[in-house]
């Protein structure tokens, strides 16, 4: 005999639910209705075909399993899900080691929450860890010398992995690379970085790092390299052009960096004998030079009066052979110059009268003619434009009035900046290389990203020179992987994900750079066009942080655990499906990169 819910089809059109007892007399079998169920709940009937199946009815949704442990889960496996999708296992080492599952645990730990060695270790070990990274990469008991040797692994396959990056975004031909350079401080125990920073007789303190980073066209972060002591922005170029030639192997380069690095100095000694083309712009004491006559009969090769707004006009100069010239006017640069000039011109003029009423409270004669001077000397050039004034002092009193010959000199040339080249036009037009000079910004946002509470490259927590090298390089790594998701997830960030559409918006490359108008729409509204929150990238990561993943156990079997991922919510959703990830919650649990 047994006992089942039976649906059946009546005459009136509806179903009937009944609760039936059946059994066989001999070839025939019989049923019998115990409870008329047509009334119930559907839920409640569920209930019922479950205990009939020998489920258990729970007073208590606690009853039904415990949950032992819950972490913070959705980050880390977009994270590692990205890292997966870039090869990175393969990037970072081809081997199955130890020292590789903990540098990709130590690159997602940067993204997720940048700490110190320690910290990332007692985040990664099971009894202490705050996220699911450790279990995801099933790596164990962690502790911090493992991190510090791992670093000291890492820095030996640095040559390859940035070579293999190099190979992925770096094509031969007419390849531009963005270069620049930046600083960090140590903190702490500087004996043993003497050569890293200015104090060199081993005292606590800060000391400076100086470090330059390598990017593909696009802003993606290739390679890094930290030199030794207060390394100058010119002195490194000679190594990143030996990194270029020889480690890359890539024959045609064109370096791109800013005036201050690449100077025509470091043109001539670097650059033009290695074979290597650049973009780079002119100091203002260069484009001075642009404004003389180059003869009695040859006209000066720059006449700022004859420029057109928002235009590109290429010249070339007798101070600059072999050299494309590629001259830019902003109007709007030069309206703002001019105003800041006379407002620090004005407030110079204010200091000088109050020096000069000071003086005048005072007896006349040579003590008051030299403290008038004392003070000129400490204050009037506060402003930087002490150049422009004809200061004189007596024993009067205090006299000044405006070069206004000089000013107007120096106004001659706001706005105007000089795009400088070695490139030919065919291969890379005007005003394609004023807007690959501006392209400088993504490194310095890379720069901004790694030194700011994103990645935190400082403060440094490692003291030796080889963890200093392998920890800038861990960051730069941490900065790839997050560049990658940026592009991914730009819909759903405060993030321009119409580029194109904010290029065709400026008139000219000499404007500034606009924004498209579904990120100005995003910006006003913070939501997307089918309604979803946005995000910053910082912020986003936090939310992915909610979805977590649990550890959970039947109920009287402690011992059977398993484990059970939320569900997501539909922005958590979306971010995984821009991520290339499958957004069920089965397909996070064994996310491997």
């Amino acid at each position: 005999m047994s006992i089942r819910i039976d649906v059946i089809p009546n005459q009136y059109g509806t179903k009937a639910v009944l609760l039936r007892r059946t059994w066989c007399e001999g070839r025939r079998v019989r049923h019998k209705t115990v409870a008329n169920l047509s009334n119930l709940d559907p839920a409640v009937v569920d209930g019922f075909r479950a205990v009939l199946r020998g489920g258990v009815v729970l007073d208590n949704p606690r009853k039904a399993f415990a949950i032992r442990r819950a972490l913070p889960h959705g980050h880390a496996a977009a994270v590692l899900g990205t890292m997966r999708r870039l090869g990175f296992r393969r990037l970072i080492g081809r081997r199955k080691e130890r020292s590789r599952d903990l540098a990709l645990a130590a690159l997602a730990a940067r993204i997720i929450d940048p700490a110190s060695k320690l910290a990332t270790a007692r985040a990664l070990d099971p009894e202490t860890a705050s996220t699911s990274l450790g279990s995801l990469l099933k790596l164990g008991p962690v502790t911090g010398n493992e991190m510090l040797a791992m670093l000291d692994w890492l820095l030996e396959r640095q040559p390859w992995i940035e070579r293999s990056l190099a190979n992925r975004h770096l094509k031969d031909g007419n390849t531009l690379i963005l270069y620049d350079v930046s600083s960090s401080y140590l903190e702490g125990r500087c004996c043993p970085l003497a050569a890293f920073g200015h104090n060199r007789d081993g005292k606590k303190g800060k000391m400076q790092v100086t470090y330059g980073l390598l990017c593909a066209a696009d802003g993606c972060p290739v390679a890094v390299e930290v030199f030794v002591g207060n390394a100058g922005d010119p002195s490194t170029v000679a190594d990143q052009v030996n990194k270029v030639r020889k480690r890359f192997g890539i024959a045609r380069v064109a370096l791109v960096g800013d005036r201050g690095m690449l100077t025509t100095a470091r043109i001539r000694r670097d650059l033009e004998p290695a074979g290597l083309d650049w973009i780079s712009a002119l100091r203002t004491g260069d484009i001075r030079k642009l404004l003389k006559a180059a003869g009695p009969d040859a006209p000066a090769p720059l006449a700022p009066e004859a420029l057109v707004p928002d235009a590109v006009a290429e010249i070339t100069g007798p101070d600059f052979p072999g050299e494309r010239l590629m001259v830019c006017l902003n109007p709007r640069l030069r309206e703002e110059r001019r105003r800041k000039r006379e407002n620090l011109l004005e407030a110079t003029e204010r200091t000088l009268a109050n020096i000069a009423a000071a003086a005048a409270r005072r007896k006349p004669g040579p003590a008051r003619r030299d403290q008038a001077m004392k003070a000129i000397g400490r204050e009037a050039n506060r402003h930087k434009m002490e150049k422009h004034f004809e200061i004189a002092v007596t024993d009067d009193g205090v006299f000044w009035s405006r070069r206004k010959e000089r000013v107007a000199e120096e106004a001659r040339l706001d706005g105007i900046y000089v795009i400088r080249t070695s490139l030919e036009s065919a291969s890379l037009g005007a005003e394609a290389a004023v807007e690959a000079y501006k392209s400088l910004a993504s490194v310095e946002r890379a720069f901004l990203t790694m030194k700011t509470s994103r990645l935190r490259i400082r403060p440094v927590h490692v003291y030796s020179e080889d963890h200093v090298r392998a920890h800038v390089f861990l960051c730069m790594l941490a900065y790839h992987v997050e560049w990658h998701m940026r592009q991914r997830l730009a819909s759903i960030l405060f993030e321009d994900d119409d580029r194109e559409g904010a290029r065709a918006q400026r008139n000219s490359p000499v404007e500034k750079a606009e924004v498209s108008k579904s990120a100005k729409a995003k910006a006003d509204t913070k939501r997307t066009p089918d309604g979803l929150p946005v995000h910053s990238f910082t912020t986003l990561l936090s939310d992915l942080g909610t979805l977590t993943l649990n550890h959970a156990s039947l109920p009287g079997r402690p011992d059977s655990r398993f484990l059970l991922a939320s569900e997501p919510t539909e922005l958590q959703a979306r971010a995984f499906k821009l991520l290339g990830m499958a957004p069920d919650r089965d397909a996070y649990i064994n996310v491997t990169v």
